[in-house]
């Protein structure tokens, strides 16, 4: 099976610079760069040609951020790329993540083993809010179909026809490529993932964030607070009646 890992890397990151090449060099499979797209390059015609608010049912609360945009075209850089290169299959890696080497290893291992081409398999930073049965099984190492997958891109394993049914059903988009994925409704995929965590996100210690924003105000924090799980919920109860 051919796969590359490509790393979501923003050039002005330059503080990710070293952890970049570092996760470059552990991981255990061929891997590279892909520069992610930019925020403060983006006009408002680039943002207009692939976001509309309110695109999909259940309608997202919150309007995109810049940086969220930016964010979703990177994934979309990297799946497309997955496709143009004809790969069996890419690891997607966001540049603030770092790993339990020799458990990860083992863990892509079992994926790849049972792996098809029209799977999206999560590396996930944390466990809590899915569930779902097992599909594989070796050692400590699980591979589960989480009944709604979780939030979170930090990495991902994604086949050939996994990165093809994406990119079809993201052309436009609505709301932030996580949840996005959740809607299984939008595309073929089976979205899968994996046990136990062998990843963690390090982005404050290597200069913050530069997805979300800062600047909220009291009111705008709390409105989020509670439109959040309102949301989740509704998806929940939506994903399950779309089956």
């Amino acid at each position: 099976m051919t796969v590359t890992a490509f790393v979501i890397h923003l050039r002005r990151a330059t503080k990710r610079g070293e952890h970049v090449r570092g996760l470059i060099e552990r991981l255990p499979v061929k891997a590279e760069i892909v520069d992610a797209v930019d925020a403060l390059d983006m006009s408002n015609t680039d943002i207009d040609a692939v976001y509309k608010r309110s695109l999909h049912r259940p309608h997202y609360p919150f309007e995109l951020r810049v940086s969220e945009v930016a964010c979703f075209l990177s994934h979309r850089k990297a799946w497309q790329t997955i496709v143009d290169r004809n790969l069996d299959a890419g690891l997607v890696i966001e540049d603030d993540v770092d790993m339990d080497d020799a458990g990860f290893a083992a863990q892509l291992t079992l994926a790849l083993e049972g792996m098809k081409s029209g799977d999206y398999i999560r590396f996930p930073r944390w466990s809590r809010g899915e569930k779902g049965q097992e599909i594989a099984k070796e050692g400590v190492n699980s591979i589960i179909a989480p009944e709604l997958p979780g939030l979170g891109m930090q990495m991902q394993l994604v086949g050939r026809d996994a990165a093809k049914a994406l990119l079809t059903a993201t052309e436009r988009f609505d709301r932030p490529v996580d949840t996005t994925i959740q809607m299984r409704w939008l595309h073929p995929i089976r979205v899968l993932s994996a046990r136990p965590i062998t990843i963690r996100e390090i982005d404050f210690n290597l200069g913050g964030t530069v997805v979300q924003g800062k600047n909220k105000t009291l009111l705008g924090r709390l409105g989020r607070e509670i439109l959040r799980p309102y949301y989740r919920v509704t998806l929940y109860f939506y994903s399950r009646m779309r089956g």
